[in-house]
């Protein structure tokens, strides 16, 4: 961690504000791109990264290391994903609940057919289970890339990669996402 980094832990356990919107400037796409990775789903990935710099934000007091911040951030990230898990999974558990829903008069809408929903879907959890499968000196920047929308500058900042070693990972990434996604293809293709 860069020593301008430290400083701004510092001044932010001091209860400098703009210190600490610093921190989260510089680190928030590292942890979208993690917690995207367990759910998949960009507006729940957006309310946990919500989740986990509050809970960062409240708790910062007890960082005793400031130059293990991005590790510490990322430990309450993977916690606040666990929590959530477990709240879903007690909420399933727990059947539907009662409500009132609202029926649409047929009015065909622009959304896909069901059964294009279906295929992106799938496709988008294909593409997610390989990304998950790949090494995370891969993941992450691929994921910061091509999901979060991230600029080259923002992932070399966030992941401390100088120009030429981002663009190598990215390079290697997207070609060990590309054979994989051909693998996987042609495994479903032999099992059609």
């Amino acid at each position: 961690m860069a020593d301008l980094e430290v400083a701004l832990v510092e001044k932010a356990q001091a209860g400098d504000r703009a210190a600490f919107e610093e921190m989260v400037r510089r680190t928030s796409g590292l942890v979208f791109a993690r917690l995207y990775l367990e759910t998949g789903d960009s507006h729940r990935t957006e309310d946990l990264l919500q989740e986990t710099l509050l809970v960062a934000f409240r708790s910062l007091h007890k960082l005793v290391d400031p130059k293990s911040f991005r590790a510490w951030l990322m430990t309450i990230a993977q916690n606040v994903a666990i929590d959530a898990a477990r709240h879903d999974s007690r909420k399933k558990r727990s059947g539907p609940q009662t409500s009132l829903t609202l029926v649409k008069d047929g009015v065909p809408g622009k959304s896909p057919r069901p059964d294009e929903q279906l295929e992106q879907s799938e496709q988008r959890e294909q593409v997610l289970s390989i990304l998950r499968s790949l090494p995370e000196d891969y993941r992450l920047p691929l994921t910061m890339r091509y999901i979060g929308g991230a600029d080259y500058e923002t992932i070399r900042m966030q992941l401390g990669l100088s120009n030429g070693s981002l663009r190598g990972l990215l390079h290697r990434g997207l070609q060990m996402l590309k054979s994989k996604m051909e693998q996987s293809e042609r495994k479903l293709a032999v099992s059609r």
